[in-house]
């Protein structure tokens, strides 16, 4: 009775100078500096796949395809007065049918800094503040009329396969 009175109070002296340790610590740590953006403090909005016709001549000759991540303000959100998905997918129709000299048709690389910068460069300057901090590229494609066709006539021969490897239902007995 002894021994578990003694180990009793040892778990209990233990706990109550790891406690007060952690205090002290604590107490004596230096401030922080300013956080980084992407450390917290904003938000993080996701759009869906945004999908722009790339219109050259009367011809489309492909599709744009982004999905993006901007961090943003929360306090400049709450003043906005039209939806911020609206406001984010018109700037980049805007941004890239204002931008002549990017043509994905004749590129194969996108200087991707400049996109993203321009990009948000191009919603501050609407807003006439700093709203957007930041936009992250989760996904970007370019997709020819061709391209397209091709993935078509692929699903359709790939369904086709499903179907004749799939037997047949029996019919229902009849009563």
């Amino acid at each position: 009775m002894i021994k578990f009175i003694a180990a009793v109070l040892w778990i209990v002296v233990v706990t109550l100078g790891a406690v007060f340790y952690s205090f002290q610590a604590a107490a004596n740590r230096p401030p922080v500096a300013a956080a980084s953006p992407l450390l917290g403090g904003l938000d993080y909005v996701k759009t869906d796949v945004i999908s722009v016709p790339f219109v050259k001549g009367e011809r489309i000759r492909g599709y744009f395809l982004a999905r993006f991540v901007y961090t943003v303000e929360p306090k400049q959100v709450a003043k906005l007065a039209v939806p911020l998905d609206a406001l984010l997918i018109d700037q980049v129709y805007t941004y890239l049918y204002g931008n002549p000299q990017i043509d994905f048709a004749k590129q194969d690389t996108l200087d991707l800094d400049a996109f993203r910068n321009g990009i948000r460069d191009s919603i501050n300057a609407r807003i006439g503040d700093k709203l957007v901090h930041d936009v992250l590229v989760e996904q970007i494609d370019f997709l020819t009329p061709d391209d397209i066709r091709d993935n078509a006539g692929r699903q359709r021969k790939a369904a086709a396969a499903e179907a004749a490897k799939s037997p047949e239902p029996a019919p229902a007995p009849a009563h």
